[in-house]
């Protein structure tokens, strides 16, 4: 500990908190560098400033406040610096010192060698007054000449109570004096082993407050963990965490202090949380002095968490090749299996660690052992994307082309992590270049989807067949339309790749393209003289799609390179009807100024103005209204756009429709107007709307049925009792016409 002057009281035999008297107290402390300014006798002379001090030491409040109202100054101080403040706090006169506190007197003001009240205070073991000047906005870390803080006086004397609150309140133990000691090298020297528990357990840089004895495992403090076992020989203490010193000396590798924890009875194979036994600790970190103590103890080389790893998966996976090649010698189990099926070789491949894979090799590791999900060594670093272990496994006789669970080979994944030379180097070691995973995806696909052009090419160098189709039929060419790729796109084309290959539905990537507004490939197939009129199985074209799903720049490239406007499905609808079934209103008003039909009617009879009726889009209503759609134009059922509004409850677009003159007494082939209609969905605000518009309650269907008998069936209350009264009152005005007339 050096020359401290402190840290020799502990070799005199000497505990300086037990001198006789006062004056004893201040000679020896001075002695030993706290330069507390000595009092003499002689100082005490008839004037009023030192009788005003005396009275302070003493405790003697009137007298003090006496002196106060004559005129004395409250900070007068004698020859060494002490005044009334530091004579209070020192003897422990909690009264006054709030008293003078309360009069004025600075709570920082120091003496001649720097000691505050703080400090004088803390050194008495004076804890209320000690509360008191915290709260008063006392400097906790005030530090006097020699840079002795009251944190350290109070761990020097052990005041385990002020200890506590000065560091409750923000005490800085990393403070050290000028001659480079801490308030816990204090603590140790004079054996104070509660402060020394105190200060260990506060001394943490994380949020973890961990306890005493782990504190000193992790600083390698053979000394202060030995003086804490002597106080308690429980060497297995647990962290909140479950993990005992020993893991912290582990994952430190200060093999100091767990020597001394082992000798002391501390549990070589002790398991944590997790199933975690130091010997896993110090493997993951590397520490290979520290795996040889805890082998030579002992520590079970097999032991596995609760994840199965053993030592030698977690020295693997963190490359620490020292530690790898020990476990090793000592016989570590190569087969060892995670609960995913992961052995250490695989840890190995995972984090590139190329010296790690060959120990493990040179161990006769299986170089083509399996996970759960069949994913051998060279699958993981090819996944990763770590040419190095690829390299080496393949050099090793890796299987290039063995299949994981998904049917994905190395390439596959290589080609998914887009590290070119890995790719290559898997080329050149007999990787099957159009090897088919699940739903017969190939490694082109994988590139192709993530726009990995220069693997696309080198896989179409060592050729890959450009138009290999999945079990949907989609493309290479397909997947890079969808995912906006034109670089890939572009490259695929150049290698001869189908622009207008059909999927299983009969779409081409240029359908692809306008579903998923991949503009710049839309413009590259149709450079490419793809068709803009082709049509999947259902009859749809790209400008059905484009206008169903609203791409507007797709639709209006297709358009300029000739698309057909009114070009129909299978079912007889046109890229207008499906724009305004949407409710894109601006895709309608594009394909009405390309001339696009809007009076034609699906095969069933439906118009774009029916299917907006039906959709509730008025938006697009009002475009088509202007453009002169018939709003009374009938289904091959006779259904009007009116009638279809009123059957969905859609109220905005039988108000456009009505105050747009659309008739409310028109009929389906089965009679059925508007208010039957209404009626026999329960729409009784429609209804409402309807008769306030000249709707006739007495209009029967083919079957001879009144709305009111529609509702009456189907027990809509509301309905019934809206046109019950309406129907009535009709019916009695016909019959008193017809008697009047006889």
């Amino acid at each position: 500990m050096g020359n401290a002057p402190l840290c020799q009281a502990c070799h005199t035999g000497k505990s300086v908190g037990h001198v006789g008297n006062i004056n004893d107290l201040e000679k020896i402390l001075d002695y030993y560098g706290y330069n507390i300014e000595e009092i003499s006798e002689e100082e005490y002379t008839s004037d009023s400033n030192t009788s005003f001090l005396k009275a302070a030491r003493s405790g003697n409040l009137d007298k003090v406040l006496e002196y106060l109202k004559g005129g004395v100054d409250i900070n007068t101080c004698n020859q060494n610096g002490l005044n009334a403040l530091h004579l209070a706090a020192k003897e422990g006169h909690l009264y006054l010192v709030q008293e003078l506190l309360e009069r004025g007197s600075s709570v920082d003001s120091s003496t001649k060698k720097g000691n505050t009240a703080l400090h004088i205070a803390s050194l008495a073991g004076q804890v209320e007054v000690v509360k008191t000047l915290i709260k008063q906005g006392a400097n906790i870390n005030a530090q006097s000449q020699n840079g002795f803080t009251p944190l350290y006086m109070a761990a020097q004397e052990n005041h385990l109570e002020v200890v506590k609150y000065l560091l409750e309140n923000g005490a800085n133990q990393s403070t050290a004096t000028e001659d480079g000691f801490t308030p816990l090298a204090v603590a140790l020297q004079q054996g104070h082993n509660m402060v020394v528990a105190i200060l260990l357990e506060n001394d943490t840089k994380g949020k973890v407050r961990l306890p005493a004895l782990h504190i000193a495992a992790r600083k390698d403090d053979t000394k202060s963990a030995a003086l804490l076992l002597q106080n308690d020989h429980n060497a297995d203490v647990q962290s909140k965490s479950g993990f005992t010193p020993l893991h912290i000396a582990a994952h430190y590798g200060n093999v100091n202090v767990a020597t001394l924890l082992l000798n002391r009875g501390a549990a070589v194979d002790f398991t944590a949380r997790n199933g975690i036994t130091p010997l896993h600790v110090a493997s993951k970190r590397g520490n290979t002095n520290m795996v040889k103590l805890l082998l030579d103890r002992g520590g079970q080389i097999d032991a596995k968490t609760r994840d199965g790893l053993t030592p030698l998966h977690c020295a693997a996976r963190s490359g620490h090749d020292t530690a790898v090649e020990l476990l090793l010698e000592r016989g570590a189990p190569l087969l060892a299996r995670t609960k995913n099926g992961l052995s250490p070789l695989h840890m190995a491949a995972q984090g590139d660690h190329v010296e790690c894979v060959k120990h493990l090799l040179q161990h006769k590791a299986p170089v083509d052992d399996v996970t759960l999900d069949y994913l051998t060594s060279l699958h993981v670093a090819a996944h990763c994307g770590h040419y190095r272990v690829t390299k080496l496994l393949l050099d090793k006789r890796a299987n290039p082309n063995a299949r994981a669970l998904r049917g994905e080979t190395a390439l596959h994944m290589a080609a998914r992590a887009g590290q070119v030379e890995v790719v290559r180097c898997l080329l050149r070691n007999g990787a099957l270049v159009d090897a088919r995973a699940r739903e017969e995806q190939t490694p082109l696909h994988i590139a192709s989807r993530l726009g990995k052009t220069e693997i696309v090419q080198l896989l179409l160098q060592h050729m890959a067949h450009p138009d290999a189709a999945t079990t949907n039929g989609y493309t290479p060419l397909h997947i890079s339309a969808r995912e906006g790729q034109v670089d890939v796109a572009s490259v695929l084309i150049e290698a001869g790749a189908a622009h207008s290959m059909p999927t299983k539905k009969g779409f081409t990537p240029l359908h692809v393209a306008a579903k998923y507004g991949s503009l710049d490939v839309a413009k590259l197939l149709l450079q490419r003289r793809a068709s803009p009129d082709s049509a999947g199985k259902n009859g749809y074209t790209p400008l059905h799609i484009a206008a169903k799903k609203n791409q507007m720049q797709i639709a209006m490239t297709l358009l300029n390179y000739g698309a057909e406007t009114n070009i129909l499905t299978k079912q007889g609808v046109t890229p207008l009807h499906l724009a305004a079934q949407e409710g894109h209103a601006d895709m309608v008003t594009l394909l009405l100024n390309k001339q696009a039909n809007i009076h034609v009617g699906t095969k069933n009879g439906l118009t774009p103005l029916h299917l907006a009726a039906q959709e509730d889009k008025v938006n697009v209503a009002e475009i088509l209204a202007k453009h002169g759609a018939n709003l009374d134009a009938q289904t091959k059922l006779g259904y009007t756009p009116l009638i279809v509004a009123c059957h969905y409850g859609n109220i905005k677009m039988v108000n456009f429709l009505l105050s747009h003159g659309a008739g409310v007494t028109a009929k389906t082939k089965n009679g059925y107007t508007p208010l039957h209609q209404a009626a026999q969905q329960g729409h009784t605000h429609i209804i409402n709307v309807l008769l306030q518009n000249g709707a006739k309650p007495n209009a029967t269907t083919a079957n001879g049925n009144t709305a009111l008998a529609i509702a009456r069936r189907l027990g809509y209350i509301s309905v019934v009792d809206t046109l019950k009264v309406v129907t009535e009152e009709v019916i009695t005005t016909t019959t008193t016409v017809t008697e009047s007339t006889s």
